[in-house]
């Protein structure tokens, strides 16, 4: 059992952790409090990818140093051992006189992985681990995925309406919910390092995928067009943002492909079956080029495909108060399930409005 006092300050250090959200990847989003006495004296977090880590934040920020050597350092993420960017954390620490350190969470990176911990005992300071463990790894869960699967954290997001429509008989999809989902939308869009969409999507859509309504940077736009039939003025390929575009190895040759690149574009290749692109490949690809997480903003054959080869996570489920009958287009309705062994269990996290709308968040069971 942790005491009262551990669990209020990793709160905060969740809390500070936070702000970091959107602007350090591929780095941990971390939080740290310095107390003495039961009062906090310095506070931090890591503020950009590059930039001094949480601890060294906090450790500056106290104004009385001689305090710091009666005085316990809370961190939702284990301290780093290894020079990266930065030097290691822990060696401040130790340097500081830290008596005591309380750790949230271990680091999966294999430059630490319990060495940053194993180095504080060494140094003769007390460390109290696992203090709030699942909320510090559910904070950096695309972190933790990056390192441990190999793989991007992978989201999906669909707005429909409440009988499960994402378009109408026409195909018409704008706008099934309001200004406010749609500004969560965004906020959402600028925290995850890329988005995904389909070449149908794009082209029915003409979509910018930058964030806009609210502040925050725009994540890669990558696009998977298997045979380069996009058009090259489609508003994705504009230099709002960075845009990667996945196509078939088949089309490799194809003389679009140099002027895509003439445009900025980066232009990838990956197998195809069944006339498919092979999504395991692709997220392969984003993870090699330190992508931590992805937001699948695609129509419903694209979330069909990521959701049948088990390559969600979690996904984000906006329902409007509308109702768009039989004919329309069904979220889910390309999955192709049809016996029960074959179904996909969702945990559901919290509700939340956005307006007349309902936002659903869930984790897909293992």
């Amino acid at each position: 059992m942790h005491r009262s006092d551990d669990i209020l300050f990793m709160r905060r250090c969740l809390e500070l952790a936070l702000k970091g959200g959107g602007s350090v990847s591929p780095n941990p989003m971390v939080g740290s409090v310095i107390v003495y006495n039961g009062e906090i004296i310095g506070e931090g977090y890591h503020e950009r990818f590059g930039g001094p880590h949480a601890e060294v934040h906090a450790l500056a920020s106290v104004a009385d140093k001689s305090l710091l050597r009666h005085a316990t350092l809370y961190v939702n993420l284990e301290p780093c051992s290894h020079f990266g960017k930065t030097p290691p954390c822990c060696d401040l620490v130790i340097e500081k006189g830290i008596v005591r350190v309380v750790i949230g969470c271990r680091d999966p990176h294999p430059a630490v992985a319990g060495q940053g911990t194993a180095r504080l005992v060494a140094a003769g300071i007390e460390v109290t681990q696992g203090v709030l463990e699942a909320e510090c790894m559910r904070i950096n869960e695309a972190f933790i995925k990056y390192h441990t699967a190999g793989l991007p954290l992978v989201a999906l997001k669909l707005a429909q309406t409440l009988d499960g429509k994402i378009a109408t008989s026409i195909g018409a999809s704008r706008w099934i919910t309001g200004k406010q989902a749609r500004g969560e939308v965004h906020r959402l869009r600028s925290l995850y390092d890329a988005v995904i969409v389909g070449e149908a999507t794009v082209r029915v859509d003409d979509a910018l995928l930058t964030v806009r309504h609210c502040a925050g940077r725009n994540p890669l736009r990558v696009v998977l067009d298997r045979q380069l039939h996009l058009p090259l003025d489609a508003k994705i390929f504009g230099a709002e943002a960075s845009t990667m575009l996945f196509a078939s190895s088949s089309s490799s040759g194809l003389p679009k492909v140099a002027m895509l690149k003439e445009r900025g574009v980066t232009v990838l290749f990956v197998d195809e079956h069944a006339g498919e692109l092979d999504l395991k490949q692709v997220l392969l690809e984003l993870h090699d080029r330190q992508i931590l997480s992805v937001m699948v903003e695609g129509g419903s054959r694209l979330s069909a495909s990521f959701i049948r080869r088990k390559l969600v996570d979690k996904l984000y489920i906006f329902i409007a108060p509308k109702l768009f009958g039989g004919d329309a287009l069904s979220a889910f309705a390309p999955l192709g399930i049809t016996m029960p062994d074959h179904s996909v269990n969702l945990r559901f996290e919290q509700s939340r409005f956005f307006g007349h709308d309902v936002l659903l968040e869930a984790y897909v069971e293992a």
